[in-house]
């Protein structure tokens, strides 16, 4: 008995078979088989001949209503129905057609079926069909046997993405298991076919139900799971379309965009109706692509569909681009901005992260890409988006994530580009991003390939800054070179008060503390128990806001006792001293900057303060004033410019501070001299030295117990003289077991093995006679550096060194020097020249080209015009005559 019914032609399994679904309800199916005919079947270990092409026939009408009528069934096993087809517009019946286009054959046991004369004359008909199609050599009946050769396993998965990444191959989806994943035909060739599983490009769907064979457990779909698979069955399923592959999985499992042939991409509609949600995964793989699918998701969260029925928008404020200066660079991924209305915020950049401090590749690169920020944005104005917060966890506080940008250049991007950031992957809910982060994610993947900043094998090299305040000794010793300069070139790292700084000189690898010469600015506060003076915390509030991280250049003109560099710091080529004064968060030091040769500058600065009653000056009055504030003088003393060049008045007197001096030693490195002054001093050493000798010839002389440590005082074995003499160790050696040692009275140093070094007992110890050596510069005088540096030290140790002189003392700073000694800067006279500066070995120098004079003159050089008109004298003529650093030409025009 016969049954009619209407479906919708889910998919094809076979020539002969179609899966039917109710129109009004897609999850309802039934598999029909067409009546008395059998078609070659798709067998996973080879099909049979046409069989491909056998289903192909049929297959185009996948998704089509139908009208259906049962003839007969078969009770055992599958319970399978056998009937008729028949489009709904009655063009076209089956198994009618497909016999007589010679898809399908009659089965020979057909006739069993007859079960009435009705369907005794259908079967009469497809005889007769299928005799016509033999005899035209329709479908099966060809001749030439067709036999596609299908693979349902790609052996590598790299070697096909290699041979067809970016292309576009000709596919059939044959099953649809989730919203994201299908098992395609690929149609590689005509007769030869690859059929395997892919992901949707750009998309993750949620997962349907799905059953452990191992153990038989079942896992129930995720929700909108099934709504998912059937979108795509709907749409999909057995129908040809365009598979475009992009790239594969960790998994090994093919990536690609898969279009309808009229419909194009199928990604964003599902995304649309609200079914999956965008994976960043595959972001560099679709490009500006991805783009499109983002918008696509926004308008299904928007209307609250499919996954995001009911989930609550984040309330925010409309989020508009503000303006701000950047006033801090914390790491690569954060800033402090400062806003118009003077108020400070902290910034992280949306969606990127500095190189990670505990990733070994990635940390050394972490200073770097702070610098390389630094560089672009200290100080510069730039346009804000805040994106979002992140919460605060433990050890953090709540962060808002923005968008910074500079010169329409987004900042973020820029990092990334450059390799100095790594892209944040997002949760998948997670609205607060970069709203280019798909540009993003394409820098990064750019970044790598290219080997860029941290993606690149060879690990950054960061500077390794040596401090030169640390100690008086090494200030002073880079303060000589220092000096001599015209504005060295800094950054500053660090605002310890209103007038201290740390600074970095990256082009010397040196960190100093400057300290700014000519003022005294209020001390502010260490810390929150402590009270500053007024106007200190202002004072420093004012110094980190104009200096903090910025671009600087420096001039010093001399150290502090704690190792500190006086001088001035030049932001954007302005006097910050002057800045600070106009302020009000300051006052003169009237010596100081006499001594520098600023006090007219900085008085008036300090004057316009006091006018405006700014800072320190608000209830300043004129009658206030208790002394005339103009510069101090000296009695004898000439007016100098800033220049270090006389206006015309009287020099000032020259020194009368002659002292016999015996030059013990002349440093290669520096050009400085090492002198013993000839006196009570020397007697008592030559005294020392003869007790020094018989201590060390008795078994009082006792080996180091410990290894020795850097600062400790020591008697150490000079190598040439095989003497004891009294040192300090500068380095140690652990490996070697050697220390650099110090001859503190002689003023040379070498590296002596440990077991040449004893302990210095207290009754020769430097309490009982200080160190001999004395640390001395030649006055007026500066050695260019290079190979010049060494030819001139090459002939001080020739002329000067071991012989005994008259040094007439033209400047002393005290206290402090070297091992104790003083820094002094000297004439050399031979005792029958004495003052007489033509002749002095000063002279010599500058005569013989080895030294000019300084083009930058301290504070007490100025004065001296007389010894700097004989010295540029003979300089004039050594460069006349190209001797020495002159025989190219004029070495200062560089």
């Amino acid at each position: 008995m016969s049954s009619s019914f209407e479906a919708r032609v889910k998919s094809i399994l076979s020539g002969d078979t179609l899966v039917l679904c109710n129109p009004k309800n897609l999850a309802q199916e039934r598999t029909l088989s067409l009546a008395y005919v059998t078609a070659p079947r798709l067998k996973r270990e080879g099909d049979e001949p046409f069989a491909f092409e056998s289903r192909d026939f049929l297959r185009v009408f996948v998704g089509k209503i139908v009208s259906c009528r049962v003839l007969y069934t078969i009770p055992t096993g599958a319970h399978r129905e056998y009937g008729l087809v028949r489009l709904s517009d009655g063009s076209a019946s089956f198994p009618e057609v497909s016999v007589a286009e010679g898809w399908v054959k009659v089965r020979d046991d057909a006739s069993r079926r007859e079960e009435n004369e009705e369907n005794k004359a259908i079967l009469d008909k497809l005889i007769v069909d299928e005799a016509h199609a033999k005899a035209n050599s329709k479908g099966i009946w060809q001749e030439k046997v067709s036999r596609v050769e299908t693979s349902y396993e790609i052996p590598d998965p790299k070697v096909f993405l290699q041979a067809w990444k970016g292309k576009t191959l000709d596919g059939v989806v044959e099953k649809v298991l989730s919203g994201d994943r299908l098992i395609v035909r690929l149609i590689v060739q005509p007769l030869k076919h690859s059929q395997t599983m892919l992901l949707v490009a750009g998309i993750r769907a949620p997962a349907t139900k799905r059953v452990n064979t191992s153990d038989g457990t079942e896992q129930p779909a995720e929700p909108h799971g099934e709504a998912a698979q059937r979108f795509m069955e709907e749409r999909v399923l057995q129908r040809n379309c365009n598979i475009t592959i992009l790239g594969l999985t960790p998994q090994n499992q093919l990536v690609a965009t898969v279009a309808h042939k009229v419909r194009g991409n199928l990604a964003p509609f599902v995304l649309e109706a609200g079914l999956a949600r965008c994976t960043d995964h595959h972001s560099t793989m679709l490009g500006p692509e991805m783009a499109k699918l983002r918008q696509a998701e926004k308008k299904a969260r928007d209307q609250g569909l499919g996954l995001f029925a009911g989930q609550k928008l984040p309330i925010r404020g409309a989020s508009k681009e503000t303006e701000a200066a950047v006033q801090r660079i914390i790491s690569a991924d954060t800033v402090i901005l400062r806003y118009r209305d003077n108020t400070e915020k902290r910034i992280s950049l949306s969606s990127v992260r500095q190189p990670k401090p505990s990733d070994p590749k990635q940390a050394p690169w972490g200073a770097e890409a702070k610098e390389f920020l630094r560089k672009k944005l200290i100080g510069k104005h730039v346009k804000v988006t805040v994106d979002g917060k992140r919460a605060a966890t433990e050890g953090y506080e709540e962060r808002e994530m923005g968008t910074v940008s500079q010169n329409n250049k987004n900042v973020a991007l820029l990092l990334v580009e450059n390799g100095y950031a790594s892209v944040i992957r997002h949760r998948a809910d997670d609205p607060d991003r970069s709203p280019i982060y798909d540009d993003l994610l394409q820098a990064e993947a750019a970044a790598q390939a290219e080997k860029k900043g941290m993606w690149n094998d060879k690990a950054s090299s960061p500077i390794r800054y040596t401090d030169y305040s640390e100690s008086l000794e090494k200030a002073r010793r880079q303060l000589t070179y220092l000096s001599r300069l015209r504005r060295v070139a800094g950054v500053v790292d660090f605002v310890k008060s209103g007038s201290r700084f740390t600074v970095l000189i990256p082009k010397e690898s040196a960190k100093i503390t400057v300290v700014l010469s000519g003022i005294r600015a209020p001390r502010s506060a260490r810390n929150a128990n402590e009270e500053g003076d007024p106007f200190g915390a202002e004072a420093h509030e004012f110094a980190n806001r104009r200096c903090l991280q910025r671009d600087v250049e420096i001039d010093v003109d001399d150290c502090d006792k704690n190792g500190g560099f006086i001088g001035t710091i030049y932001v954007n080529r302005e006097n910050f001293t002057k800045l600070l004064l106009e302020e009000g968060l300051a006052e003169v030091h009237a010596y100081s900057a006499e001594k520098a040769g600023l006090f007219n500058e900085l008085n008036a600065a300090e004057r316009r303060a006091k006018e405006a009653h700014k800072g320190l000056w608000k209830d300043w009055t004129p009658e206030s004033e208790a002394v005339d504030d103009a510069a101090p003088t000296t009695t004898g003393a000439s007016v100098t410019s800033t220049n270090g060049h006389t206006n015309g008045a009287t020099s000032t007197p020259r020194s009368t501070d002659y002292r016999p001096a015996l030059v013990t030693f002349v440093d290669p490195t520096t050009q400085h001299l090492k002198l013993q002054f000839i006196g009570p001093g020397t007697a008592a050493l030559t005294t020392l030295m003869s007790s020094f000798r018989t201590h060390h010839a008795s078994p009082a002389a006792k080996p180091l117990a410990n290894p020795p440590k850097a600062g400790e005082l020591v008697s150490a074995k000079f190598s040439e003289d095989a003497t004891w003499y009294r040192g300090r160790v500068r380095r140690v050696d652990r490996e070697a077991k050697r220390a650099e040692v110090y001859y503190v009275d002689y003023g040379n140093a070498e590296r002596v093995p440990w077991s040449e070094l004893r302990v210095l007992p207290e009754e020769f110890g430097l309490r009982r006679l200080g160190a001999q050596a004395v640390e001395a510069a030649l006055a007026f005088v500066q050695v260019p550096g290079g190979e010049y540096a060494a030819e001139a030290a090459g002939w001080l140790q020739k002329e000067v060194e071991g012989r005994q002189f008259v040094a007439r003392v033209e400047h002393e700073e005290g206290a402090g020097g070297p091992q104790g000694a003083a820094a002094v800067d000297v004439t050399l006279f031979d005792e029958k020249d004495r003052g007489q500066l033509e002749r002095s070995v000063n002279a010599d120098m500058v005569g013989e080209g080895l030294a000019m004079v300084p083009r930058k003159l301290k504070a007490w050089e100025r004065g001296q015009g007389e010894v700097l008109r004989v010295l540029r004298k003979l300089e004039e003529e050594a460069k006349a005559e190209r001797w020495g650093c002159w025989q190219y030409g004029d070495i200062t025009e560089d």
